[in-house]
Formats: C-alpha cells, sequence, structure tokens
C-alpha cells in the first residue's frame, strides 16, 4: 500500500504539471486560497493529472471536498484503500 509521503509527492507533481507551481511549495498546509494558480478552472486540470497519477476516478463530491492539499491526500487515501478491496 502506497504511504502519505508517496502519495504526498505524486500529488505535488501534478500541482507542477497542472498548476506550474514547483513541487517544494505544495505543502500538507497548502490550500486554494494559498495558491493563486489553483482556480476553478486548474481545479479540474489537477484532478484529471490526479486520476491518471493514481489510477483512480474521482466523483463530484470529492472533487468540491478537495480544497486543500491535505483534503486531497485524505481523498486519495481512500480511494487507493478501497482499490487495494477490490
Amino acid at each position: 500500500m502506497t504511504d502519505r509521503a508517496d502519495i504526498l509527492t505524486k500529488v505535488r507533481e501534478a500541482f507542477k504539471v497542472a498548476l506550474d507551481i514547483p513541487p517544494q511549495l505544495v505543502t500538507m498546509e497548502s490550500s486554494a486560497s494559498d495558491i493563486p494558480a489553483w482556480d476553478s478552472v486548474s481545479h479540474l486540470s489537477l484532478a484529471s493529472e490526479l486520476e491518471q497519477a493514481f489510477n483512480i476516478s474521482l466523483d463530484v463530491d470529492e472533487l468540491i471536498e478537495m480544497e486543500n492539499v491535505r483534503e486531497i491526500v485524505r481523498i486519495i487515501e481512500m480511494k487507493l484503500s478501497q482499490k487495494a478491496l477490490t
């Protein structure tokens, strides 16, 4: 199973690709209000990158909950654990 540090590394990479943000600027405490490039349009690009990086599918409720990096990591952990059970 993937640990939180591995997930955060991939999340940082997704931010780099989707929002052109240096990965080291993305922390567990980062939120949309901290990152000017993180708007509603880039949020969809970010979600797409995350789906590809983790081979998961995010639903609308999860997209809405993804207001900060901590929530993104939590949702991905949940998705990966569900996937491991199937």
